[in-house]
């Protein structure tokens, strides 16, 4: 009886965890409530350390010029005009180094229309792969080669020192001089 119960109960389990994974998922449209259509901007990079420049582009500008926001992240103003690529824009900002961690909402307005263009930031502390960490980590634990290479020679003869002297010791104990 208990085992039945045992193997209803997973049974029940496993359906409603596959009924929960299989639900459909609806994404909001991003429609600004004022009428106005929506687009995507594409932030690149998408994650991007403090102090880091970020370039966004566009093609849902009719005539290719927007003004944008990254006000959420602290940078304020800037503008998208036409690129090289036909009928997409482009701009830049710079994160400020204050900057803290997180998701920030990049918008542009588009020059012609009421359409609002929306993309994401992500702000971290480290860097993106590719770039790899420089310097040394402070750990107390010392390394092979420590900064000082005075240090390094005068740990170096205290370990041959300590070395001969327990060998000496053991051979005068083998020969029985004693210590």
């Amino acid at each position: 009886m208990r085992r039945t119960a045992r193997l209803l109960t997973g049974t029940a389990l496993a359906v409603a965890a596959a009924g929960f994974v299989a639900a459909p998922a609806y994404a909001d449209d991003g429609g600004s409530g004022s009428g106005g259509s929506s687009g995507s901007l594409e932030v690149l990079p998408s994650s991007v350390v403090p102090g880091g420049e970020v370039t966004v582009t566009t093609g849902d500008c009719e005539n290719g010029t927007a003004a944008g926001d990254a006000g959420a992240v602290g940078a304020g103003a800037f503008t998208l005009a036409p690129s090289t690529h036909e009928g997409e824009a482009i701009g830049q900002f710079r994160v400020p180094p204050s900057a803290q961690p997180g998701t920030y909402e990049i918008v542009a307005n588009c020059a012609e229309g009421d359409r609002q263009l929306k993309g994401d930031l992500v702000v971290t502390l480290t860097a993106a792969r590719g770039q790899e960490p420089r310097g040394s980590v402070k750990t107390g634990v010392g390394g092979a080669l420590g900064p000082d290479p005075v240090q390094t020679a005068a740990g170096v003869a205290a370990l041959a020192v300590a070395a001969a002297g327990g060998t000496w010791l053991l051979h005068r104990r083998a020969r029985g001089d004693g210590i």
